[in-house]
């Protein structure tokens, strides 16, 4: 299966809301993850995770009330799916897709030791079981496909959170958003770091796909 017939698939599937609410889980898991990578190596003490069954999330931490650890914390979760898949598809460009997928099994299975609740663990358990498999019991190509797969929906994904998160303030004025909560800890408007984690998404996007798509 070629890299373009992959990244059209894996587009109209984030495109498409039906099957977006379901992948959307991974994209949040990523997400989150994020959160939890800054928070520890900020220096705060990271809490437990939750994964929600409407592919919300939250990763709770504690530490100082101000200051850059607590922001950097917050602002790593929106970019986190993108930069994600940007060194999926560096790897992937190197020719190793196998890293990638060894690489999705080891962040999942740190993710599952922090995550709390019942939903949000079933749900990791299930991407372990499937990494597994993939891992063991594909071919090297499949395999390859796999990690293109993957790559190309957090390329894809994160621009489309960003978006929905934009749409979510606008529409419900919701004021506990990562954005609002930078707005908050830093007195840069919310709609700057909405912008920033547009522009970073949107770079990653770029810069993946460039790597993903350009022959080889």
């Amino acid at each position: 299966m070629s890299a373009p017939i992959l990244f059209a698939l894996v587009a109209a599937l984030v495109v498409w809301t039906p099957s977006w609410r379901r992948l959307r889980h991974v994209v949040t898991a990523v997400h989150e993850g994020g959160h939890a990578l800054a928070a520890v190596l900020t220096g705060r003490r990271l809490g437990p995770i939750r994964l929600h069954r409407d592919a919300s999330g939250l990763t709770t931490h504690r530490g100082l009330a101000t200051g850059p650890g607590l922001s950097l914390t917050t602002a790593a979760g929106y970019p986190a799916p993108a930069l994600a898949g940007l060194g999926a598809a560096a790897l992937i460009e190197r020719g190793w897709p196998l890293a990638v997928l060894w690489a999705a099994l080891v962040a999942a299975v740190a993710l599952m030791l922090r995550v709390r609740n019942l939903y949000g663990w079933l749900l990791l358990l299930v991407a372990v079981a499937l990494l597994v498999a993939a891992t063991r019991f594909l071919s090297a190509e499949q395999q390859g496909w796999c990690a293109h797969l993957l790559a190309w929906l957090l390329l894809l994904g994160a621009p489309r959170t960003v978006w929905e998160l934009q749409r979510h303030r606008r529409h419900h004025h919701d004021h506990g958003s990562d954005a609002d909560q930078l707005a908050r800890q830093t007195r840069v408007p919310a709609f700057v770091w909405v912008a920033l984690f547009g522009a970073i998404t949107l770079g990653c996007l770029a810069a993946g796909g460039y790597l993903l798509l350009r022959p080889q």
